[in-house]
């Protein structure tokens, strides 16, 4: 099947995969050839893609991912193969994740659901973080 991850800076994986492993919000998924159509969002993780006998690791911190009946697309926010990623780039990403629980703590009177949804991209990012073996920043909530 054909696999495509582009971010808005670049295209930076185009190929034939025999599986794709994706970090998705509910859960991560793999998706093999005939995989029934479908649209996920992503949330930080690594993901994979199986193709000519060997694994393309990147890593993502949101986007979407759509699959259709001849492959699979992924419009990822951000993304970096994780041979590129160096410990500025993790400091960046985990610093976004602060700034998104801090706005959401300041703006969150009666409403905890965006304190929670970014408590919850925070401990995505640690979990990048040791998966990828880069350290973050301890988050400080």
């Amino acid at each position: 099947m054909q696999f495509d991850l582009v971010s808005p800076e670049r295209e930076l994986a185009s190929m034939e995969a025999a599986a794709v492993q994706i970090p998705g919000a509910d859960g991560d998924m793999t998706v093999m050839a005939d995989h029934a159509p479908t649209i996920t969002t992503l949330r930080p993780g690594v993901l994979r893609v199986e193709a000519g006998g060997s694994t393309h690791e990147y890593v993502v911190t949101g986007g979407f991912a759509e699959i259709g009946t001849q492959g699979v697309s992924v419009l990822a926010e951000r993304a970096v193969a994780k041979g590129d990623m160096t410990q500025d780039d993790m400091d960046a990403m985990f610093d976004e994740a602060q700034e998104v629980y801090d706005r959401a703590k300041q703006a969150a009177q009666n409403d905890p659901g965006p304190v929670d949804d970014a408590v919850k991209l925070m401990a995505d990012m640690v979990a990048v973080g040791s998966e990828i073996g880069l350290s973050t920043k301890q988050p400080n909530l």
